[in-house]
């Protein structure tokens, strides 16, 4: 009984996750019309660093860091800054939609890569409905590499550093808490691209000079620091309480609320083939978390 309420707790977690984490990119696309990449990526790690380091010292969840941790936390910290700083600059200049529906390469990497780098059960059901949901995200955007050009290799980048951040946080999270485990991947992101934001300072490098933030502007920081908080909880809790293989290919439930915000919020009405790819991925996903609470109660 504990290991299914593990599994379906943690494809909550993930489903979750679809919902919150398209969050952070519609604040961090609104803020980038002001503020530089850099300093936007920066922000949301110091307040996720502010928010969490004193929650896990209360809870008394924080602990000095191994060698080998510490090496752990600086590689998850270097995966994530890449991942995040590929797809918020992807964002300044193509819609939100078209840059995730690139993106979703991911999860098929992880359901295919996790059985050789994480040794779990990939069975050829999961690869067809992984396939199946990925075949829904192109449905809704047909990436299109001569219209966008080069900064639809981003998405791509941020799919390749996203695929090993998932494996290396699959690995901590079975023995560190998943606040522990964000709070010191935080403070290491924020020793690493803090030395390269004071250096950007009055360089006119427009990624990485950072400005004085209006008041609008400082508002969309905290909401990309606070989505990015409880989304990345989330996956991280999923992530200690599910395979990869499995939870993975739930990610194709972002494009639906990424589809939805690019609506509201930048005019991109979704027309058939949208509403047809949504359908897809919501089928494969309905699926996936089918077969999963049927194999556990086989179990």
């Amino acid at each position: 009984m504990k290991q299914i309420n593990s599994v379906t707790l943690g494809i909550l977690f993930m489903l979750a996750f679809a919902i919150i984490g398209p969050l952070i990119d519609l604040f961090a696309k609104l803020a980038s019309a002001e503020v530089p990449i850099g300093q936007i990526i920066l922000s949301r790690f110091i307040l996720q660093g502010f928010v969490l380091l004193p929650v896990a010292i209360i809870l008394s969840l924080a602990h000095r860091p191994t060698f080998k941790e510490f090496q752990m936390h600086f590689l998850r910290a270097t995966l994530i800054l890449i991942g995040t700083g590929s797809f918020v600059s992807a964002i300044k200049y193509m819609p939100l939609a078209d840059a995730m529906a690139i993106f979703f390469v991911e999860p098929f990497m992880v359901t295919l890569l996790g059985g050789f780098v994480l040794g779990e059960t990939v069975g050829y059901r999961r690869l067809i409905a992984c396939l199946i949901g990925f075949f829904g995200a192109l449905f809704i955007i047909k990436p299109s590499f001569s219209l966008f050009g080069m900064v639809a290799f981003l998405p791509l980048l941020t799919a390749f550093s996203f695929t090993f951040y998932i494996f290396i946080t699959r690995k901590m999270a079975q023995n560190m808490h998943p606040v522990t485990l964000q709070a010191y991947t935080a403070l290491a992101a924020v020793i690493i691209l803090l030395p390269i934001i004071i250096w950007a300072n009055d360089t006119n490098i427009e990624l990485l000079d950072p400005i004085t933030p209006s008041l609008k502007a400082i508002f969309l920081l905290l909401g990309v620091g606070i989505a990015a908080i409880i989304a990345h909880l989330f996956i991280t809790f999923a992530l200690s309480m599910a395979p990869a293989t499995i939870i993975a290919p739930l990610q194709y439930f972002e494009i639906v609320t990424a589809t939805l915000f690019g609506y509201l919020f930048f005019s991109d009405f979704p027309d058939k083939w949208t509403f047809l790819g949504v359908f897809i991925i919501i089928l494969s996903g309905v699926y996936i978390i089918l077969r999963e609470h049927k194999a556990q109660k086989i179990s």
